[in-house]
This record gives structure tokens, C-alpha cells and sequence, in this order.
């Protein structure tokens, strides 16, 4: 994984899961000068890099990772998302061993790609080229795993990242009193595409409420100054990157969770981040972007509104509807506990199981 290792839950999963069935899993990822110190139940590698991003970065990430791989005893290799899949590839085949590739997203249709012509032909031109060699795939979402099916004729199954129930407990809230604001909270990466600057914006026009942002990202500073000129200091909070357990502790506080991705390519368009799943296991209505896999969800367990615009105005009046209308806000709650059973990671590593068993 090209990430530090600390906030990764999905891969964390993974490995806990991995470990049920008789595994010993081992993760591997980069170690940056302020990452937090990792202890799990499973082996831990963090490499440090001389370069942070770009073409250099990458090139680095998997060259360190290829011969790390080399000396492993691993008996299965397990890409995550594309920037790591060469370096596996080629272990994979010198050590004539099964590759498994679990793709996080659309790679080649993220925003960061938008714009950049040459980057996108290039990891579209890797994704071709070694996708169709994997020896077993999954996705998050059924709409990415019906585009590779199409594109590869590879089988991709859907490992949804959903929260693991066994883990959750549900806090009884005591009512908050009128004086104290409504919290909306986005939890996740701080960066270009996730609907932060309208929600942001939205909160001019929102009273007794206060937006939380807990997470850090590529246009965190961008925000800040946002925040500052708009002389919303008051009434929105950055609280950084959080531990898995604190962070669990801040959602259940909030009162309206958020998912306003922008419809910025297929990747967006097709998002089905696990913060949805995250608000709707600590019970917490939510907000979410018109885009399919994200309404399904809500649509089917009723469980909040779907965001037809980020328009400021329009954007916060909605806000305000999902905040304090009492009818719909006790519909939800009752829906909820249902919706939160449901989405449990236990259900969902069923798939992860049928693909992994085959190589014990």
C-alpha cells in the first residue's frame, strides 16, 4: 500500500480476516517523518522513501517494494489499487505465486488524473497490461467490478468496505439542549473532489450547526483559508487526522453525517466511501451526493436525503432539513439500527473468504 499504514481500515480488515482463516498476514506500506506509531496483531513494513510524490515516488515505491518481495517467503501476493500492482506482478511471477489484486477504486478515473493526459495514459497503459494477469480480483462497488468485468474479462468480485459490527458499540446519546449546535461531521481525506469546499460554503447560510472535518488531505490548507475568509472560524472545526478508536468516538457524537463527493469522473461517480458505512454503523443520519451507488444505499434503508446540488443556498437548506426536521430525523433513527446490522464487515468477508480459500 502506498499509504503510512495508520488510517488504512480496509486493509486492516483484510488482514484480521485473513487471520481467521489461518493466514499470516503481512502489510506493507510507506513510513513518512510524522506517521503515527502502528502495533497490530499481524506483521507491519514501513519503507522510507526519498521522494513523497510524483513519477519518482511511485517509481521508488515499487523498485524498494519489488525487492522486499523478492525476499519474503510470502506464499500469495496482494496488490492494493494500481501504483502497487507492478512491483507485485513481477514478484508474483518470478516467485511463480498467485497475485491477487483488490482495487480500491477506479484508479484511472480519479480527479488527481483530471487534467493530465500523459499520467492517465500511463497507469492506463500499466492497468491493461497487467489487470488481465492477476489470479483473482475484487472491488468495492458492483458498478467498478461491472466496468473491469467489461474491460479485462477478469471475474472481479465486490468486498464492500464496510464496518466490522463486533466492534461497534452503540452509546446511548443523551438529547442535546437548544443552546448547544447540531454537529455535521465529514470524516475521510481532505482533498480536491469530496464536496468539502460546498459544504463549507453551505455553512453560511446554516445556524446551530458547526461542521466538523476530521482528516487530512492535499487541500487542507486551501480549506483553512477558505474557513478564514469566509470568517467561518466558529463554525467549522478541523480536527486532523484521528486514531481508528477516536475517531469511532467523534462519530457518534455527530448528528448528521456527510458524503458529497463530486461527480468528477467514473471513479466519484461510482464512490461508495466507507465513512457512509462508518456514520450508518454509529447510527448517525446522513448526507449524500446524487451519484448511484451512495443513493442506493440511502434510498433503500431510508436512512437521510441525497444532495440534488451543491449550490450554497440550496446545499444548506438541505443540511438544515436533515438537522432539525424532527418527522423525517425519527424515520431515519428507526431505520437505522437495521441499515447498521446489515452493512457489517462480517457479511461482507464471506466473498473475501471464497477468494482466499483457494489458496490454502
Amino acid at each position: 500500500m502506498i499509504n503510512d499504514l495508520v488510517t488504512d481500515n480496509r486493509m486492516h480488515k483484510v488482514a484480521e480476516s485473513l487471520r481467521k482463516l489461518g493466514f499470516e498476514p503481512e502489510l506493507v506500506g510507506r513510513l513518512l517523518p510524522e506517521s503515527q506509531p502502528v502495533s497490530r496483531e499481524y506483521k507491519i513494513h514501513r519503507m522510507k522513501l526519498l521522494f513523497r510524490k510524483g513519477a519518482l515516488f511511485y517509481a521508488e515505491y515499487n523498485l524498494k517494494l519489488f525487492f522486499y518481495l523478492l525476499k519474503s517467503k510470502s506464499e500469495i501476493f496482494v496488490s492494493n489499487d494500481l501504483d502497487t500492482l507492478p512491483a507485485n506482478y513481477l514478484a508474483s511471477k518470478l516467485k511463480r505465486k498467485p497475485l491477487v489484486y483488490d482495487s480500491h477504486e477506479y484508479f484511472t478515473e480519479v480527479p488527481e488524473l483530471i487534467g493530465r493526459p500523459v499520467v492517465k495514459a500511463t497507469w492506463t497503459w500499466i492497468e491493461r497490461l497487467l489487470v488481465p494477469k492477476v489470479n483473482s480480483a475484487y472491488t468495492v462497488c458492483e458498478s467498478i467490478a461491472e466496468v473491469y468485468r467489461d474491460l479485462y474479462k477478469v471475474e472481479f468480485k465486490v468486498v464492500r468496505n464496510l464496518p466490522v459490527c463486533s466492534n461497534s458499540e452503540i452509546q446511548e446519546t443523551t438529547d442535546k439542549n437548544d443552546k448547544q449546535p447540531k454537529i455535521i461531521l465529514y470524516q475521510g481525506a481532505l482533498n480536491m473532489g469530496r464536496g468539502i469546499e460546498a459544504a463549507i460554503r453551505a455553512m453560511q447560510f446554516v445556524d446551530g450547526a458547526e461542521l466538523w472535518l476530521a482528516g487530512d488531505g492535499d487541500i487542507t490548507r486551501e480549506l483553512q483559508k477558505m474557513v478564514s475568509e469566509l470568517k467561518l472560524d466558529g463554525k467549522v472545526q478541523f480536527l486532523g487526522r484521528l486514531p481508528l478508536l477516536k475517531l469511532a468516538g467523534i462519530t457518534r457524537k455527530a448528528d448528521l453525517g456527510i458524503s458529497l463527493e463530486e461527480d468528477l469522473g467514473l471513479n466519484y461517480r461510482f464512490a461508495l466511501p466507507n465513512k457512509l458505512f462508518d456514520y450508518i454503523q454509529a447510527e448517525v443520519p446522513v448526507l449524500v451526493s446524487n451519484l448511484p451507488e451512495m443513493r442506493r444505499i440511502v434510498e433503500q434503508y431510508q436512512i437521510g436525503l441525497v444532495a440534488e446540488t451543491h449550490q450554497r443556498k440550496e446545499l444548506a437548506e438541505i443540511m438544515k432539513t436533515a438537522l432539525f426536521d424532527q418527522e423525517k430525523r425519527l424515520v431515519w433513527k428507526q431505520n437505522l439500527p437495521k441499515a447498521a446490522k446489515e452493512l457489517c464487515w462480517e457479511n461482507e468477508e464471506r466473498v473475501l473468504y471464497q477468494i482466499y480459500t483457494r489458496y490454502i
